[in-house]
């Protein structure tokens, strides 16, 4: 008796597609897309997420830090919290000025956010005491992480000069388009100093409160209005602004025995650098030992920390930069300055991007070569099609959802390959198992068989999808930072579920049909073709188990002690719990914070003894000393408003490692030397 071919919902969609020519040339289509999509959607370290967080900065001259925070930072914490959406305000009061860190619900809209802020605070600046500046609001964004840092530093020239071949670089780079802020860190300005003769001042009759109101009046340049000259109308500017030390020696300062008294007669005009706000440096490690040989100390430096545009490739940007410095060297940069790359998330992205795509290759490799030791190579071959189509339109969808590439879009895509390849796997083998019995012709047996089991393939699916995309609605920022992985996830499970219908059936129809003899097999001979080897030994498993209740107790129970036992390696810490798997990033971050009142030279000295430390470490590439103000900051620093720490009390030590270190190998840095007395230094600094 052969059995009812009534074709339910799946049956239907796979005869449309099952003997289509149409069903190869979409599987190629897929494909190609695909690995377009690859090619096309931007590569960068961290997911694009909207970090819910706006910063106030107000001043208040000549305030100590507790009248700043009763009478300017209380007040506004109090119209603040009354914004619809904000969760929480942190404050900070400091001699003459303040900082208020508004954070938002996660999933409020950020400009939305921003405006309503803005409204409030203009709202109420008629309450604010005299004095107080209209508060500064700035946003943060995870672009606001530099993706790449350039170090410039030599052996010949000083941090002026070097700052000022800096400058020039940071306008040259900026003319790429994908860069969208460059930050200058460490260096001298360039500053013309007025040093007073006060015998002179005095001896010609002027006082300081005058002399610098008429620099002042001199460093004016005004519209004054137009002429008209043959037919052409000529606009009129009036006086110049300052540009050269000249210009400042011969402004006129006042009179004396009714002559003009020059600025030169009774200063001095110096033309040079500022004083040092702030100390920048640059060193080897031991891991360099050819350049630890050649440079052995510290030499001063400036850092470039470039950021890019929201959006944009990490590694494609790199290149451009790359290329950029490379020409330059030519035209801008002598040789005396030296050009260190410090920092590259574009290479770093790319790498992690490239392992995790190497990784998926390899996870469809394995599955299809169980497949194929359960089902031969031609059942091994249609899943080995399937799984990459799948993928591909996954991919394709990242990319209209404005997805980047980081390890956490493609982590979701290794987590689920054993997932995804479960729908076609099922549809495969049924056809396969049909086409063995050969109870019924070739086509009304994939169509039957898909009619068996493609109802349940639907509701699994959807069950899995139910049971991952919850994830997404993680609260905290730790919910935007996931939700690519839950949705990835999802849109993978719907597009296998979409294939194992369609593009399956077509393979299996292909790959799986016997040679047709136009007759069925006995049912004894069916039956004794399941016999084999992976039957045999699952028989000899199951059917103890069917028939003896006492074992099946023990089974049961032996299954829920080895459960227990795995949930209580949880409870005592025998594996880590984390949310993300560790990050092997080839750099840490030394934060020194001094007592309060500490000298920018008392904090270089700490500095430098740690740095001269950290240069003995075999692990240690080359590092960058900022004292007197911040790195650049990483994701972590982002939140934690490193960015914000200057001062001569603070300094930070970024260090690179060689690529094959490893978390733990960083935190031993700190641990393996225990002869050296680090008692003296600050119990603040720590690595992070």
């Amino acid at each position: 008796m052969k059995p009812n071919t009534n074709q339910g919902i799946s049956g239907r969609i796979a005869d449309v597609f099952i003997k289509s020519k149409l069903t190869i040339l979409l599987m190629l289509v897929f494909l190609a897309i695909g690995i377009y999509s690859t090619m096309l959607i931007p590569r960068e370290e961290e997911p694009q997420i909207k970090i819910p967080i706006a910063d106030l900065f107000v001043s208040y001259p000549g305030a100590n830090p507790k009248e700043v925070e009763s009478r300017v930072v209380q007040p506004l914490e109090k119209m603040i919290s009354n914004i619809k959406g904000v969760e929480y305000v942190y404050s900070t009061s400091m001699n003459g000025q303040a900082m208020l860190v508004v954070q938002y619900y996660v999933g409020e809209d950020i400009e939305r956010s921003i405006v309503k802020l803005y409204d409030e605070i203009n709202k109420n600046a008629d309450k604010m005491p005299m004095g107080v500046s209209m508060p500064l609001i700035k946003t943060r964004s995870i672009d606001d992480v530099p993706m790449m840092s350039l170090t410039l530093w030599s052996t010949t020239q000083d941090d002026y000069q070097i700052k000022r071949i800096g400058q020039e670089l940071a306008n040259e780079i900026k003319k790429i388009n994908e860069v969208a802020q460059i930050q200058l860190i460490g260096g001298r300005d360039r500053q013309l100093s007025v040093i007073l003769d006060k015998d002179k001042l005095a001896a010609h009759g002027l006082d300081i409160a005058m002399l610098a109101q008429n620099i002042r009046q001199n460093n004016v340049q005004t519209q004054s209005g137009t002429m008209t000259n043959h037919d052409q109308e000529i606009a009129i500017e009036t006086r110049n602004f300052l540009s050269s030390k000249e210009d400042v020696e011969n402004i006129i300062v006042g009179t004396f025995s009714n002559k003009p008294v020059y600025l030169h007669q009774v200063a001095t005009v110096a033309d040079g650098p500022e004083v040092s706000e702030d100390y920048v440096s640059f060193g080897f490690g031991k891991a360099s030992m050819d350049k630890k040989a050649l440079f052995k100390s510290e030499y001063p430096a400036v850092t470039l920390a470039i950021s890019k545009k929201k959006g944009s490739d990490a590694m494609s940007i790199s290149t451009l930069i790359q290329e950029k410095v490379q020409d330059l060297k030519k035209t801008l940069i002598s040789d005396d300055i030296q050009v260190t790359e410090t920092r590259n998330y574009g290479a770093s992205a790319s790498e992690k991007v490239s392992e995790l795509l190497m990784h998926l290759g390899i996870a469809i490799l394995a599955v299809t070569l169980l497949v194929m030791i359960a089902m031969g190579w031609r059942g091994g071959l249609v899943v080995f099609l399937s799984v990459p189509t799948t993928f591909a339109l996954t991919l394709f969808a990242y990319y209209f959802m404005d997805y980047t590439l980081n390890r956490i879009t493609l982590f979701a895509l290794v987590f689920v390959v054993g997932i995804v390849v479960d729908d076609s796997i099922i549809i495969a083998e049924n056809m396969h198992r049909h086409f063995k019995n050969k109870i019924l012709p070739f086509h009304q047996a994939a169509l039957y068989a898909i009619n068996e089991v493609g109802n349940p393939t639907i509701l699994a699916t959807f069950t899995v999808i139910a049971a991952i995309l919850p994830m997404a609605f993680v609260s905290g920022l730790m919910g935007p930072y996931m939700s690519p992985m839950p949705v990835g996830a999802s849109i993978a499970m719907l597009f296998s579920l979409v294939i194992a219908l369609t593009i399956t059936p077509y393979l299996g129809y292909i790959f799986l049909k016997e040679s047709d003899k136009g007759e069925a097999k006995p049912s004894s001979e069916v039956i004794e073709m399941h016999h084999n080897k992976i039957y045999k030994l699952y028989h000899k498993f199951l059917l103890p188990l069917l028939n003896s209740r006492m074992k099946r107790y023990v089974f049961l129970l032996s299954t829920a002690l080895i459960l227990m036992l795995s949930m209580l390696a949880f409870v005592f810490k025998g594996v880590a719990v984390k949310m993300l798997p560790f990050d092997n990033k080839n750099e840490f971050q030394v934060v020194i914070d001094m007592p309060e009142g500490s000298t920018l030279e008392r904090t270089s000295a700490v500095a430098r003894e740690l740095s001269q430390y950290l240069s003995e470490q075999s692990e240690v590439l080359f590092y960058q000393s900022y004292v007197g103000t911040s790195s650049p900051i990483t994701f972590n620093g982002l939140v934690r408003h490193y960015d914000v720490r200057k001062g001569s009390h603070v300094g930070d030590i970024q260090v690179n490692l060689t690529p094959s270190m490893t978390e733990q190998n960083k935190a031993m840095i700190w641990l393996k030397n225990t002869d050296r007395d680090f008692r003296k230094l600050p119990k603040s600094t720590t690595p992070m």
